[in-house]
């Protein structure tokens, strides 16, 4: 028996989340096919269809007419692409910073070379390293901001101090090629 979305809609509603899962099944390849016509990757646009449900999902009592259901799933999927598309932005400027810093790097790396081998670290290890150090949080305050275990920070908080010996040994050796 296939029912209409408005009677999916309003059995999900009542407590069926079944009714949600045949709801997705009618659309995942429709959902995921108007995200991959706006998507470069069909990864992410897997990604996006699958949060559009699941935001669906929680919104649903929201839906003011059920019958339009595949209509506002489209609206949340578009919100969701134009997000991913913001975050890919941000993060692309943000590695054009970077290589713009790495060219200022070689002078300073001489000049502060634990500066500018914490500023050479990935955003991972970078963002640990200075609320710890810089900012002066304890790893179980660190632990609580970043949403993540305890063990997560003090183990990235090992890898950073690894790559910044590795680095500051590295200047070290250049500065005594340049000195003689």
């Amino acid at each position: 028996m296939d029912l209409t979305d408005g009677e999916y809609v309003r059995r999900s509603r009542n407590g069926s989340p079944e009714d949600f899962r045949l709801l997705v099944e009618r659309y995942q390849r429709p959902l995921f096919a108007y995200c991959a016509g706006r998507l470069n990757s069909a990864l992410e646009a897997e990604e996006a269809a699958q949060e559009a449900f699941v935001r669906a999902f929680v919104s649903l009592k929201k839906l003011r007419e059920p019958e339009s259901f595949y209509a506002w799933l489209l609206g949340i999927a578009s919100r969701v692409l134009k997000e991913q598309w913001r975050a890919t932005w941000r993060h692309q400027r943000e590695r054009e910073a970077a290589e713009a810093l790495r060219g200022d790097q070689a002078q300073d790396a001489l000049d502060y070379p634990l500066e500018a081998a914490i500023a050479a670290l990935p955003e991972t290890y970078r963002r640990v390293v200075v609320l710890r150090y810089y900012e002066g949080h304890s790893c179980q305050e660190i632990a609580e901001c970043l949403s993540v275990p305890l063990g997560t920070v003090t183990k990235t908080l090992s890898r950073a101090y690894a790559l910044l010996r590795k680095q500051l040994e590295n200047v070290g050796r250049e500065g005594k090629h340049q000195q003689q």
